[in-house]
């Protein structure tokens, strides 16, 4: 698997939904041998429905845990804090509205844009990579060219 890039928060959150999953995993567990004892497991629509949800969850678990091997925290490497990188907030200014955007560049794992973390893979995070503050930069969107000024980068 290759290296996976991830915040202490997005480490954090993925460590959380593991021990989650695990036990929803051990409750479930129970409850398929609650329903084992029931006899005939052919007809047992209970035990059925449980070694189905008990397959995605030990999915999702093996996911998780392979993901949380491969991280590598952003927090913890040495990167050129001027610049637009993974982890960075970046306050700019859309040339063309005027309005002012503030986004987190975030790993895809931890990307959510109600909460104004992009992914650093989306177009626009590719568009804003290495930028620094003061400059302008043109990014290429599905929905057109936007000029956008980078007014601050931080690092959190």
């Amino acid at each position: 698997m290759s290296e996976i890039y991830l915040t202490k928060e997005g480490f954090e959150k993925l460590q959380a939904e593991l021990a989650e999953l695990k036990r929803q995993k051990n409750e479930l567990s129970v409850e398929i041998n609650e329903a084992r004892e029931q006899g005939d497991l052919k007809e047992n629509a209970g035990y059925i429905y449980g070694k189905q949800k008990q397959n995605v969850l030990m999915t999702r678990i093996s996911e998780l845990e392979l993901r949380l091997r491969a991280a590598k925290l952003v927090d913890n490497l040495a990167v050129n804090k001027d610049e637009v990188r993974l982890g960075a907030t970046v306050t700019m200014r859309d040339e063309n509205s005027g309005n002012t955007i503030v986004y987190t560049l975030s790993s895809a794992d931890e990307a959510n844009p109600a909460e104004g973390r992009i992914s650093v893979s989306s177009p626009l995070a590719q568009g804003l990579l290495g930028a620094t503050a003061g400059k302008s930069v043109k990014v290429r969107l599905p929905g057109g060219e936007k000029h956008l000024a980078i007014l601050k980068v931080e690092y959190r």
